[in-house]
C-alpha cells in the first residue's frame, strides 16, 4: 500500500526528529490504581502515530511501534484519561475526545494493547494499566482511535511519527516567581523555577549566560531580555530554603526551550547546595502589547513588515509579509522553529511554540513572497534571513505557513467562566468583579447589544478559540445560582485580549435584567474566512441600460435606489453599475448562516430561499467617504460553485438544500443576475470609491473581520466606467492606502 510505503519513509525522518525533540511532552505519573496490572516498561523507545481515513492531522486510530512492528489499541475500558495520555505523548497538549469499533479503518498486524486504563497523568500509556503487550481478545473492528486537541506541546515540529523516551529529569514547566509580590501582569523579572516532581526547584546561577536568560525570557513570552540587579535579591534569597536540581545550563541562545539546552542536574534524587552561587534571577523585557505604560508603549511600537493573520489568540496566525507595499505569504518549505522564532520576537512575542505547515491557519490571497526561509535564529527580523523568491510553480497558498508564539501568561482566564452550557465550549458568561470593599464575586454580563464581537473577546479571554455566536438570551442556560448583572453596554473592537479592556458601561444600566437575559457564548476551535476575489471584481466591471419593465424583481428585493419608486413604470430604464463578485472560504470551518432553515424566507421572483438578512453592502462613495450610492442586496443564496481540486461541493441553493460556503470553495454571484449592481442612475460624472463588504453586520462568526472590505478607486465619465486599484482593505501597507485614498482618478482607462 501507498500508505504503508510511506510512514517507512517517514520512520527515518522522525528518528531524526528525535535526536533533539524536547521529551518534556509527557504529563507527570500518577500511580497505577488497583487492578490489572501495568505492562513492564521496555527498554526500546516506543513510537506512535495516527493513520486512518477520513481524517484531520490531529485524530486518527492510534498505533504504536513495539518491538519493531506497528500495532493497534483496542477500545475495551478506553477513556478520555487514555486519550490525553496519548494525545501528550503525540507531541499535543491534550485530548479533546476518543473513538471506538475502528472508526478510522482497521489496521493491520498486532494490537498490542487491550484494557488499557490510565488515570490520565501518566508519562507514558506503558505506565497505565492493561492485559500487557500483545495480549488482547479483540479484533481491528475494535481498533481505538483519539481526537487531540489542535495545538502543539512547546517546541513540537509537525510529525505524525512521534519517538518518545521517558526521563524523569526532562524540564517541562518554568516560571518567574518574584521576591515581592505584586498583582501586576505579566511578571517580568524574578527567580527562575522549574517543575520538578510536586514541586518547584531551582537553578545553580554558577556559569550562567545572557543565553541562558534569552531562552528563558523567550519561553515566557518576552522578545528581550535586560540585566538584573542581583545585590536586591541576594538578601532576600539568602532567606529562603532553596532547592537547586539544575547545576549547569548551556544554552546557545536560539533554542526554543530550556529542555532543548545541554544541562546538567543534581545526581539522583538529590536537591543540593550551589557553592559560590545563588539562584538563578533574570530580567525579561515586554513586547509593546503588555507594556503598562501607554508612553513606553508607543515608544516601544514600530510599524513591522511582519504580522499573523487568522489565529484566534494574540501571537498566533498565519504569517504575512510586507513586499512593495503589498502584503503576501511565506510558503512553508523548510519552516522551522527557528524562523518561526525570529517572527514571534519581530512581533514583541517569545520564541515560537510551533511552526505551522501546511495553511493550519487558513489561506492567504494574493502574493507569496517568500519560499524556503532560513534563519538562524539570531535575526532581529525575518527580512533579514535567508530565503527564495517565489514563481507560480513553487508554491500554493495551502502552503501557507503560520506560527504559534510563547506569550507572557496573563491570568485572564481567571476571571472568566462558562455556565449551563452542555460543553466547556458554551455556555451563559460570568465575570468576577471587584465590589467597593474588595470583595469578588461572580455576575453575569447584560444580553443587551452583545454580539459576535464580544463573544470573540470572551471566547479568546477562555482560551476557546474563536466566537461561533454570541447569544444575547441564556434561559436554557440556567444552572447557576448567580443572579446580579455586573457589567452592561459592553462594546469590543474584536481584537481585546480581554472583556475588561472593551468599553463598558461604568455603572450597570441594563433594561432586562433577569438572568435569562444575560449574555452567552459558543466557542469553537475552527472558523470560517470570507474573502472577496478583487481582481475578477475590477474584470467584470461594465454599465448598463436596463429597461424598467425588466426589474420588477428586484424592486421588489429593493435593489434599486429609492428614486426608482418615482419612475414611469415600466417606461424608461435605470443605469446599473455591474460587476461580477466571487467570494472564497478561505478559514477552517464552513461558512454557516446563522439562522436555521425555518427561519429562511422564500423569494417567489427567483424562486429560492434567502438564509440571510444582510450578506454583502455595495456602496459608492465621494472621495471624502460620503455614500452617494448603494446596491441593496439585501439577501443571500448560499451555495458551492466551484471548489479547488480535491474538496467537494456541500452546499446548493436547489430543492430547499443546505446553504454555506465550504471551506475551500467560492460562491460566485454572476454579474448578470439580478441585484448584482449599484443603481447609479442619479450619479454624476466624477472620481468615487467602489466598496464592497462582506457579511458587514459580523452576523456570522469568522477568524478574521479585517478583510472583509475591498475597495476600488473609481471614474465615470458619463458614459463609461473604469475601476483601478482593487484591493481588500487590509492588503496594502498604510503609505499605500494614503495613496489610495488621495487618488486623484483617471482621465481615461489607460494606465501610467
Amino acid at each position: 500500500m501507498k500508505t504503508s510505503r510511506w510512514w517507512q519513509q517517514c520512520s527515518v525522518i522522525s528518528f531524526l526528529l528525535a535526536v533533539w525533540l524536547p521529551a518534556w511532552i509527557m504529563a507527570q505519573t500518577t500511580p497505577p490504581t488497583q487492578g490489572t496490572t501495568s505492562p513492564k516498561p521496555q527498554n526500546d523507545r516506543l513510537q506512535f502515530r495516527l493513520v486512518g481515513y477520513p481524517r484531520k492531522h490531529n485524530e486518527g486510530r492510534i498505533e504504536v511501534f513495539y518491538k519493531g512492528e506497528w500495532g493497534t489499541i483496542c477500545d475495551d475500558d478506553f477513556s478520555l484519561s487514555n486519550a490525553n495520555v496519548l494525545c501528550r505523548q503525540l507531541g499535543f497538549v491534550s485530548a479533546t475526545g476518543w473513538t471506538h469499533s475502528a472508526k478510522y479503518g482497521k489496521g493491520l498486524g498486532k494490537i498490542w494493547l487491550d484494557n488499557v486504563q490510565c488515570n490520565g497523568g501518566e508519562k507514558s500509556i506503558e505506565l497505565c494499566k492493561s492485559r500487557g503487550w500483545g495480549n488482547s481478545d479483540c479484533t481491528h473492528d475494535e481498533d481505538a482511535g483519539v481526537v487531540c486537541k489542535d495545538e502543539r506541546l512547546p517546541g513540537f515540529v509537525d510529525s505524525n511519527i512521534i519517538d518518545v523516551q521517558m526521563d524523569e529529569n526532562k524540564v517541562e514547566k518554568v516560571r518567574l516567581r518574584p521576591v515581592v509580590p505584586t498583582k501586576k501582569m505579566p511578571i517580568t523579572e524574578g527567580v527562575v523555577e522549574i517543575k520538578y516532581r510536586n514541586g518547584w526547584v531551582q537553578i545553580c546561577d554558577v556559569g550562567w549566560t545572557s543565553k541562558n536568560t534569552r531562552v528563558i525570557c523567550g519561553m515566557l513570552g518576552f522578545p528581550d531580555e535586560k540585566k538584573v540587579n542581583k545585590n536586591f535579591y541576594k538578601l532576600n534569597i539568602e532567606r529562603q530554603k532553596n532547592q537547586y536540581h539544575l547545576h549547569s545550563v548551556a544554552c546557545v541562545g536560539t533554542e526554543v526551550h530550556l529542555a532543548a539546552c545541554p544541562l546538567e542536574f543534581n545526581k539522583g534524587n538529590a536537591t543540593g547546595s550551589c557553592k559560590g552561587g545563588m539562584p538563578v534571577v533574570v530580567s525579561c523585557v515586554p513586547g509593546p502589547q503588555y507594556v503598562h505604560n501607554n508612553g513606553l508603549k508607543k515608544k516601544l511600537k514600530t510599524t513591522s513588515m511582519v504580522r499573523l493573520k487568522g489565529g484566534a489568540k494574540l501571537g498566533e496566525g498565519r504569517v504575512e509579509v510586507l513586499r512593495n507595499n503589498e502584503w503576501g505569504t511565506v510558503c512553508d518549505d523548510r519552516w522551522t522553529l527557528l524562523s518561526a522564532s525570529v517572527v514571534c520576537r519581530e512581533l514583541g512575542f517569545g520564541s515560537a511554540k510551533e511552526a505551522l505547515t501546511g495553511a493550519r491557519m487558513g489561506q492567504g490571497m494574493g502574493p507569496i513572497h517568500m519560499n524556503e526561509v532560513l534563519c538562524l535564529g539570531t535575526e532581529k527580523s525575518m527580512w533579514n534571513c535567508g530565503f527564495k523568491n517565489i514563481t507560480s510553480e513553487d508554491c500554493q497558498h495551502v502552503e501557507d505557513a503560520a506560527v504559534r508564539c510563547n506569550t507572557p501568561y496573563m491570568a485572564l482566564e481567571n476571571s472568566i467562566r462558562l455556565t449551563g452550557g452542555r460543553t466547556r465550549y458554551e455556555g451563559r458568561v460570568e465575570v468576577l468583579s471587584t465590589e467597593a470593599n474588595g470583595t469578588r464575586i461572580w455576575g453575569l454580563i447584560c444580553g443587551g447589544a452583545w454580539s459576535t464581537k464580544e463573544a470573540m473577546v470572551a471566547c479568546r479571554q477562555l482560551g476557546l478559540g474563536y466566537a461561533n455566536h454570541g447569544l444575547q438570551e441564556t434561559w436554557y442556560w440556567d444552572s447557576s445560582n448567580v443572579t446580579e448583572m455586573v457589567m452592561s453596554g459592553v462594546k469590543c473592537t474584536g481584537n481585546e485580549m480581554s472583556l475588561s479592556h472593551c468599553q463598558h458601561h461604568r455603572t450597570v444600566s441594563c433594561q432586562k435584567t433577569a438572568a435569562k437575559f444575560s449574555a452567552g457564548v459558543i466557542c469553537s476551535e475552527t472558523a470560517s474566512d470570507l474573502v472577496l476575489n478583487a481582481p475578477l471584481v475590477q474584470q467584470s466591471v461594465y454599465i448598463e441600460d436596463r429597461p424598467l419593465h425588466m426589474l420588477y424583481c428586484a424592486a421588489e428585493e429593493n435593489c434599486l435606489s429609492k428614486s426608482a419608486a418615482s419612475a414611469n413604470w415600466p417606461y424608461g430604464h435605470r443605469r446599473l453599475l455591474r460587476f461580477s463578485s466571487q467570494i472564497h472560504n478561505i478559514g477552517r470551518a464552513d461558512f454557516r448562516p446563522k439562522a436555521g432553515r425555518h427561519s429562511w424566507v422564500w423569494h417567489a421572483c427567483h424562486g429560492h430561499y434567502h438564509s440571510m438578512d444582510i450578506f454583502t453592502h455595495y456602496d459608492l462613495l465621494s472621495s471624502n467617504g460620503t455614500k452617494v450610492a448603494e446596491g441593496h442586496k439585501a439577501s443571500f443564496c448560499l451555495e458551492d460553485t466551484e471548489c479547488h481540486e480535491g474538496i467537494s461541493k456541500r452546499y446548493e441553493c436547489a430543492n430547499f438544500g443546505e446553504q454555506g460556503i465550504t471551506v475551500g470553495c467560492w460562491d460566485l454571484y454572476r454579474h448578470d443576475i439580478d441585484c448584482q449592481w449599484i443603481d447609479i442612475t442619479d450619479i454624476k460624472p466624477g472620481n468615487y470609491i467602489l466598496q464592497i463588504v462582506i457579511n458587514p453586520n459580523f452576523e456570522v462568526a469568522e477568524s478574521d473581520f479585517t478583510n472583509n472590505a475591498m475597495k476600488c478607486n473609481c471614474k465615470y465619465d458619463g458614459h463609461r466606467i473604469w475601476l483601478h486599484n482593487c484591493h481588500m482593505g487590509d492588503a496594502f501597507s498604510e503609505e499605500a492606502e494614503r495613496r489610495f485614498e488621495k487618488y486623484p482618478g483617471q482621465f481615461n482607462n489607460q494606465i501610467s
